[in-house]
């Protein structure tokens, strides 16, 4: 259904059952899936599609020009996955040609009140965007990652899976794979064993992922710490994930307990 006061482009891609209210306008290379609903006053242009079963709140901005003053007008894209909820004044840019040409998300996310998706990111499955957080371009955002209210996240910056992110940081280092990270220029504080546990994974695994990370962050040296780990600890299906994150290419420091 879609409302006689909305704008649609003729030329874009609606699916079957997608409701668009009032006052909401479609730009000619948007397409949408099927059952997603865009409430009233959205704004989704540029060439941007849309997964099945989203949600999208009032005053949304989709896919409009990236802020970036490199940008001239490129034909980049946006994809968005499945099951997605885009709440009020969330707005998200495509990609540039500098940057790849893509923002990417994933399914099941939750993008709260005026949170900021930038030209380039890709953000994964189940993240949580709480009230004004703001992802820098080119931010590479995990699986499962959860951001609090009022924290800011710095262009290039990767965030592991499952990390947690607490409210009003400043996120100017990579965040290891199952950190806990809290304080005005985030600090690494330990590992997610909360969200570790909802996930259902053994207390030997949780533990062996906490024994190596007091290894690994024994000391600045991290290069060194990793190097000695003993073959149990490389071995176990949680660490692995921390070790690849942190010997891959990166354009950002590691978050540390020793960050300042």
């Amino acid at each position: 259904m879609i409302d006689k006061t909305a704008i649609v482009n003729s030329k874009a891609k609606i699916s079957s059952n997608v409701k668009i209210g009032a006052y909401s306008f479609i730009g000619e290379d948007v397409e949408i899936g099927e059952n997603s609903i865009i409430q009233n006053h959205v704004s989704i242009i540029g060439n941007t599609k849309v997964g099945k079963n989203n949600k999208i709140y009032p005053f949304a901005s989709i896919g409009n020009d990236p802020q970036d003053l490199k940008f001239k007008g490129e034909k980049t894209k946006l994809e968005i996955g499945n099951d997605n909820l885009i709440r009020e004044y969330v707005t998200i840019n495509p990609g540039t040609v500098g940057g790849g040409g893509t923002t990417k998300i994933g399914n099941n996310c939750l993008f709260m009140v005026s949170s900021h998706v930038a030209h380039d990111c890709y953000v994964g499955n189940n993240v949580i965007l709480a009230n004004n957080v703001p992802l820098g371009g080119h931010a590479q955002i995990s699986d499962d990652v959860i951001i609090g209210g009022n924290s800011a996240v710095q262009q290039f910056t990767r965030i592991g899976k499952s990390a947690m992110i607490g409210g009003m940081c400043g996120v100017v280092r990579d965040v290891i794979p199952y950190g806990m990270v809290h304080g005005n220029r985030s600090i690494l504080q330990g590992i997610n064993i909360i969200g570790l546990r909802r996930k259902n994974f053994s207390n030997k695994i949780i533990m062996e992922l906490n024994d190596a990370y007091k290894e690994i962050f024994k000391s600045e040296n991290l290069t060194v710490n990793i190097d000695n780990l003993s073959s149990k600890l490389k071995n176990s299906e949680l660490v692995k994930d921390v070790v690849k994150f942190l010997t891959e290419d990166k354009k950002r420091p590691i978050c540390s307990p020793f960050s300042k």
